[in-house]
C-alpha cells in the first residue's frame, strides 16, 4: 500500500518557482497565449478541464476561452501530423481558431490534451518516460508559431504511475509491459529538460499529482492566467471526493471565519483538515505490480523526491507544490 497523500511531503516542500524570467519582449505584448495542459497520463482524470468548463462564461468574459476538446482534437491531430513542426501558415492558424474559438482571437486559449505527447502506449518507448516529449512540444508550439504559449504539466511517482499506466494498456501481463525498462531509471526531470530544450522560449508549470488535493485552485488559476486569489467554481470538487461530508462543513465554516491571507496559509489549513476528516482510504493507493518488491516501491519514491530537486534546478520552470 503506497499512500497517494503524505503529510510529511506536503509539509516538507516548499513552493519553488525557478527562473520564470519571460519578459514582454519574449512573451510578446497584445497577443494570444497558447496554453497546452500536456498530461501527464493518469494524473488529473480531466478534474482541471472540467473546473475550467464550469467556469467558461467568467472566463471568456475576461478573454479566456476554454473549448471543448471535441472542438478541436480532430483539427490539431490532423494539423499536426501534416506539419511534423513546420509553422502553420495563417490559414491553418484560422482553421484552429474556428474549430476552436468560432473564429475569435481570444486573450488566452486553453487547449487540454493529456496525449499531446503520445498515446498511452508509447509513454514508455525507447525506455525512458515520453521520448517524443521535446518533438511533440516544438509541433504544439508552431500551430501558431507567433504567438507566446505555455505548457503545464502534471506528474506522479513512478511507483503508481507505471502501473496505472499499465491498468490503462491493452497489455494483459504486466511484467511483459516493463520488459527492458528499469523503472529506477526513469525521471521526470530528463522529460523537463527535453520540453525546454525544444522550447526554450515558452513557459513551463509542473506540479506533482500527489499534491493535487491541496493546490487545485491555484492550478486553475495559473492554467487561466488569473490571480491567485480569484475564486473559480469547481475548486473544492476534490475535496468533496475524498472528505468526509461533515469535515468539509467545517473546513468551508472555518475558512469563511478565518480567511487566510495567501494560498500557501489555505494549503496548510486544508492538510489540517485532510489529517482528521480524509475518507478512509481515499488517499492511499494500491499498487498491483507483479514482481514489485516493497524495497523497489520505496526506492522509487525516494528517487521521485529526489528528481523533484532535480526539476526545481531546471532554469525557466515554475514547481506548485503544496
Amino acid at each position: 500500500m503506497e499512500r497517494g497523500y503524505r503529510k510529511d511531503v506536503f509539509l516538507s516542500r516548499t513552493r519553488r518557482i525557478i527562473a520564470a524570467e519571460q519578459n514582454e519582449e519574449e512573451q510578446g505584448t497584445g497577443s494570444m497565449e497558447l496554453v497546452y495542459h500536456i498530461g501527464a497520463h493518469c494524473t488529473d482524470d480531466d478534474r482541471l478541464l472540467k473546473c475550467l468548463l464550469k467556469n467558461r462564461g467568467t472566463l471568456s468574459a475576461q478573454g479566456i476561452v476554454v473549448p471543448r476538446p471535441s472542438r478541436y482534437r480532430p483539427i490539431l491531430r490532423e494539423t499536426l501530423v501534416s506539419l511534423r513542426g513546420r509553422p502553420a501558415t495563417p490559414e491553418m492558424q484560422q482553421m484552429i481558431l474556428e474549430a476552436a474559438t468560432d473564429g475569435e482571437e481570444p486573450r488566452r486559449l486553453v487547449l487540454v490534451n493529456q496525449s499531446f505527447l503520445c498515446m498511452p502506449q508509447k509513454v514508455l518507448g525507447e525506455r525512458m518516460l515520453y521520448p517524443m516529449a521535446g518533438e511533440k512540444a516544438h509541433w504544439l508550439s508552431q500551430l501558431f508559431p507567433d504567438r507566446p504559449c505555455a505548457f503545464f504539466l502534471g506528474i506522479r511517482n513512478p511507483a503508481t504511475f507505471i502501473p496505472a499506466l499499465f491498468a490503462k494498456s491493452r497489455e494483459a501481463d504486466f511484467r511483459a509491459f516493463v520488459a527492458g525498462i528499469d523503472p529506477l531509471a526513469v525521471a521526470w526531470s530528463d522529460v523537463v529538460r527535453r520540453i525546454r530544450n525544444a522550447v526554450p522560449r515558452a513557459r513551463l508549470t509542473v506540479w506533482c499529482d500527489e499534491d493535487t488535493p491541496l493546490i487545485l485552485p491555484a492550478l486553475l488559476t495559473r492554467i487561466a492566467g488569473l490571480p491567485e486569489d480569484t475564486a473559480l467554481r469547481g475548486s473544492d470538487d476534490l475535496l468533496h471526493a475524498i472528505m468526509q461530508p461533515a469535515g468539509m462543513q467545517r473546513l468551508r465554516a472555518y475558512l469563511d471565519e478565518n480567511p487566510p491571507v495567501n494560498e500557501a496559509q489555505r494549503r496548510r489549513i486544508v492538510t489540517a483538515f485532510l489529517d482528521k476528516y480524509a475518507l478512509p482510504d481515499a488517499l492511499d493507493e494500491e499498487i498491483d505490480a507483479p514482481g514489485w518488491t516493497v524495497e523497489l516501491i520505496q526506492d522509487l519514491t525516494e528517487r521521485y523526491e529526489e528528481d523533484l530537486h532535480a526539476i526545481g534546478s531546471i532554469e525557466g520552470v515554475e514547481i506548485v507544490t503544496a
